[in-house]
């Protein structure tokens, strides 16, 4: 995917966080920060996936939210974090591909994590993933999705302001990740449907 990949830095917060793109709040929810090639996770987030939102819950549904914001990293170092700030916005706006995008590398590193042998130990990342491990990652990227975030806090689902995509896309860009493994089938930004 990218040669001279450098991994991003990672920090726990409760409350609130000062970062390299200014302060952020628990209601922010996980974000990366370019800036300072940081991800960030409010560690209340992982148990409101599941109150709040209504995930299943399971490590792998939160091993998906990580992977997504690490989604955002790679999306920074080939230079396409930016997009998300260009051109038209909502359903199908670049804001809503590139979080697509993220949730595309995300399912690849699913489909990488449980075979590709960890250089330091000679062990992969994970065992190998269960159905129920798919599952859970699909209800936490179903439970994210604006329409459903929308329909349970508003009543109504409003497309032209949606910043990440509808349950049903997360899920979908997630799944070609994972199912083929080829970072060219994310690219979102030249997919001319989206969900």
């Amino acid at each position: 995917l990218l040669q001279g990949y450098t991994r991003p830095h990672v920090r726990l917060f409760t409350g609130s966080v000062e970062t390299g793109c200014g302060h952020a709040t628990t209601a922010v929810g996980p974000f990366y920060c370019p800036v300072d090639q940081t991800a960030y996770f409010d560690t209340d987030f992982f148990k409101e996936l599941v109150d709040r939102f209504g995930s299943s819950g399971g490590p792998f549904a939160q091993e998906y939210v990580v992977a997504h914001e690490y989604g955002h990293h790679v999306q920074n170092l080939q230079g396409l974090l930016g997009r998300s700030q260009q051109g038209a916005q909502g359903a199908g706006g670049n804001g809503v591909r590139t979080e697509l995008q993220a949730d595309c590398y995300a399912g690849i590193w699913a489909h990488y994590a449980s075979t590709v042998k960890q250089e330091s130990t000679g062990v992969p990342y994970l065992e190998p993933l269960s159905d129920k491990d798919i599952s859970d990652a699909l209800s936490a990227a179903a439970s994210v999705g604006d329409d459903r975030i929308q329909k349970e806090s508003t009543g109504r689902v409003n497309p032209e302001s949606w910043t990440h995509g509808s349950s049903e896309q997360r899920q979908k860009w997630f799944t070609i990740g994972y199912q083929t493994g080829d970072p060219k089938k994310c690219d979102t930004f030249s997919a001319p449907e989206l969900g």
